[in-house]
């Protein structure tokens, strides 16, 4: 009984192969599973990361393919993006060709791994028939009025030509080149997403108990609805002037309204409105201007790290107190969340009271601790009693904020509102290795959507790609088209999409038919059977954007008329990351394990097995060498022990009352093995635990040798890990029992009914030997046998108390 792995898992791998092995049936009569791992981006190779998420959701796959579940397993490529387009660059090669040959070899990988995802429904997000269905549904949106286009501020990177994502934007510079950015005023496509803010909102109470904790709290977070006070700051007459009458007021939003008696300046966003009229129009001075020209270069990331700010010479009129406010341009200030101009309050709020100390501005406090004076070194945030605050002194600060509101209200100064966080998606790329936006820009009819049987519009293959600017605008022919409304010569969009967008409806493209694959993006039918996804899994860091966007599309897609559901994923498992020497595994550190390695000495079976064991899922997983060698340790010993079991075409009839002690022992732990398997995949997830009651059980059957307890109990356990370590269990199953017990496994009461069970025995409190005492045996038998146990301890000694804890321990008190 050798155990080869390269034998056994080439042997396994291509029967499930051929045998169309994981393909989903298409009786909808069934009862059904949809698992699904987040989707990887083709870089060319697996990393660890990747192979902890697969083995999670194989895992579950072959569970409940066990069970008798119709279970849809699928995988596919998210396969547009920067990366490819930079490996184009670097590698002079075409970034499609690129593309696909890591698919390739990715799928290779999979392959090697034994991971039984569905083949049939495999695609990319590159796949042009995938584009043709995005298109066709950004077009829906449009006319639906879920997408509209007009300018914004936006990353700039005058070397490369492109848009940057605030992420890309790394103090101040470009990520890529370290050009600094500028703010530019582009066109930009955008998802009304902000149509939907409170629906995604409200509906984060239908995923409870399906979805972490913190997932939830960081999508409420990001959304961030707040409710306040929104009012009109006006400018004083000579401001008005300087301003040349152009403006009279700004907005702002508070959502301490209680704190209004308290505001000694305002300040404004480097990008809003007033501050550009007061540029442009040279109200400022040059050396302000550059300081501002610094704040708007920077990202929003960046500017939160030191607050920065500059007078800019106007003042505003207090609503209240009708005194004058300076107006400050602060770099903390910014345009996507509220107007892009806030009230500050040193004395109640951190940020502010650090922005006021730096430069020195007034800090009045109106707030005061109920029971204690006010401290002016720090901002004084909790809830007190107002004072300075006029009419409203003495007044709870949390209760006043109602009678604030209204007294605005009343005056016809303000209103109460609700803010958000969220704002709208914005969606266009300047780059070539994306989804072509399925617009055209006609000079006779303006914005125009593609006809739907023109789609899709494809990426030009001989497009140069040099990373400098976008390739599809400097084409010489891939832009001119005719307009499909009027006929007459137009331009095609060379903008092409975020790719957050093709991730955002992927699992839905699982849900297509065989027979319809070509003609419909997903089938209704199917839709109704799969949807939700019972149990999807990947890493925290896609749960607020990924899962966001996800769950916007299946409510747009609902609005469309596309389906009837409006959440995605039933069940999320976000699983931690892998380290290595306490560090997160990247090229860059150099601390990267090649799974093909692990596969070539070891076996993928070790691989997924020590994946699954060395931590809990959600948690951070250390990499370790020789947890990898003792798993392969395990497998070998589990795979070599098999030689005990005798060849069955059913699991063995036994008596249990007639075993022996240890053959009990041995059966009983068996199965509580399957009670924690059971358990795990209904309940914790913690393979770990699953993995160690096996190993509990083969060092329980080594202490026996029946026979028929070694065939029931590998009956059982090859069974149980079959979803962990599949090659092993297979060839185990199929030589000893031709498959027939990778099946639901039955859970004997019997085996739990103990006879007996063992006692510690202390002396005075420390724990001297244990006892074997029957299950009925009274409290004298107890303490007889342990009296004759702890002899030796017991001379010399007199007795004073005899204690007997109910199944647990015998406790003797003596003196001498």
């Amino acid at each position: 009984m050798d155990y080869n792995f390269k034998t056994i898992e080439k042997k396994w791998q291509e029967f499930w192969t051929q045998n169309d092995s994981f393909e989903p049936s298409e009786d909808f009569s069934k009862k059904k599973k949809y698992i699904l791992s987040m989707f990887p981006f083709p870089s060319g190779r697996l990393h660890m990361g990747h192979v902890r998420n697969y083995s999670i959701s194989d895992a579950f796959a072959r569970y409940y393919r066990q069970q008798n579940f119709n279970v849809l397993h699928p995988i596919g490529f998210d396969s547009f993006g920067m990366p490819a387009e930079n490996a184009a660059i670097k590698n002079k090669a075409n970034p499609k060709e690129w593309t696909y040959n890591n698919i390739d070899y990715m799928k290779d990988e999979f392959k090697s791994l034994g991971f039984s995802f569905s083949k049939k429904r495999e695609f990319a997000t590159s796949d042009e028939l995938y584009t043709k269905f995005e298109q066709g549904f950004i077009i829906d949106m449009y006319e639906k009025g879920l997408m509209y286009s007009q300018k914004g501020l936006l990353n700039w990177c005058p070397h490369d030509q492109t848009v940057l994502a605030n992420e890309q934007v790394i103090d101040g510079c470009c990520w890529r080149c370290d050009t600094p950015i500028v703010k530019k005023d582009m066109s930009q496509y955008y998802f009304k997403i902000s149509q939907y803010t409170d629906e995604l909102l409200d509906s984060l109470s239908k995923l409870e108990g399906g979805w972490p904790k913190q997932v939830l709290t960081m999508q409420e977070n990001w959304i961030g609805k707040s409710n306040g006070l929104a009012f009109n700051l006006f400018f004083d007459s000579a401001s008005k002037e300087k301003l040349n009458n152009a403006f009279e007021s700004f907005n702002v939003f508070t959502t301490r309204p209680d704190t209004i008696y308290g505001v000694t300046y305002t300040a404004l966003a480097p990008e809003h409105k007033i501050v550009t009229y007061m540029i442009e129009n040279k109200l400022l001075s040059d050396e302000v201007i550059a300081k501002i020209q610094v704040m708007k270069n920077t990202s929003s990331i960046d500017r939160q790290k030191e607050k920065l700010g500059v007078p800019i010479g106007i003042n505003v009129i207090h609503p209240l107190t009708k005194k004058e406010i300076p107006v400050w341009v602060a770099n903390f200030v910014l345009m996507d969340y509220g107007s892009g101009a806030v009230m500050a309050v040193p004395a109640h709020d951190e940020r502010d009271f650090e922005f006021a100390k730096k430069y020195d501005l007034d800090i009045k406090s109106v707030i005061k601790p109920f029971d204690g004076e006010v401290k002016g070194d720090v901002a004084f945030t909790e809830i007190g009693e107002l004072f300075n605050s006029e009419s409203f002194d003495g007044q709870n600060s949390q209760e006043s904020q109602k009678e604030i509101i209204k007294y605005f209200e009343d005056a016809k100064i303000g209103q109460k509102t609700t803010n958000y966080k969220l704002k709208d998606w914005g969606v266009s790329r300047q780059r070539y290795w994306g989804a072509p936006i399925p617009f055209v820009h006609c000079d006779s009819c303006g914005l125009v959507m593609e006809k739907k049987e023109n789609l899709p519009i494809a990426l030009p293959a001989d497009a140069e790609i040099t990373g400098e600017g976008n390739p599809l605008e400097r084409h010489p022919t891939w832009k001119y088209c005719k307009c499909p409304k009027c006929g007459c010569d137009a331009t095609r969009e060379t903008d092409t999409m975020d790719t957050f967008v093709e991730s955002s409806w992927y699992f839905l493209r699982f849900c297509a038919s065989e027979a319809n694959w070509q003609d419909e993006a997903f089938s209704k039918e199917q839709l109704a059977y799969w949807m939700g996804v019972d149990q999807y899994i990947g890493g925290i860091e896609h749960a607020i954007l990924h899962l966001l966007y996800a769950r916007f599309f299946t409510k747009v897609f609902r609005d469309l008329g596309y389906l009837d559901f409006d959440e995605p994923f039933d069940r999320l498992l976000t699983q931690g990351m892998v380290l290595k020497d306490g560090a997160k595994m990247s090229k860059s550190k150099g601390n990267t394990v090649d799974p093909d390695a692990i596969i070539k000495k070891y076996g993928a079976d070790t691989a997924r097995l020590f994946i699954l064991f060395a931590a809990p899922p959600t948690q951070e997983l250390e990499w370790n060498d020789n947890a990898v060698e003792g798993a392969f340790r395990f497998i070998k010993r589990f795979y070599e022990r098999s030689a005990n079991v005798v060849k069955r075409d059913a699991i063995p009839k036994i008596e249990h009352s007639k075993l022996s002690k240890e053959e009990k022992f041995a059966r009983q732990k068996v199965y509580e093995a399957l009670v924690r398997a059971n358990d795990v995949y209904k309940e914790r997830y913690t393979f770990n635990t699953l993995i160690a009651g096996v190993m509990e059980a083969i060092n329980a059957l080594n202490l026996q040798s029946n026979s028929d307890v070694w065939s029931e109990a590998y009956w059982i356990l090859s069974s149980i890990m079959e979803p962990i370590i599949p090659h092993v269990c297979y060839e185990i199953s199929s030589k000893y029992f031709e498959l027939a017990n990778l099946t639901p496994q039955i859970v004997l009461d019997e085996v739990f009914v103990q006879d007996s069970l063992m006692l510690g025995v202390s002396i005075n409190g420390k724990r001297r030997t244990e006892i074997e005492v029957s299950i009925d045996a009274t409290n004298e038998e107890i303490i007889t046998l342990a009296k004759e146990a702890a002899v030796k301890w017991l001379e010399d000694k007199t007795i004073i108390k005899e204690i007997v804890v109910p199944k647990k321990l015998v406790n003797i008190v003596v003196k001498g």
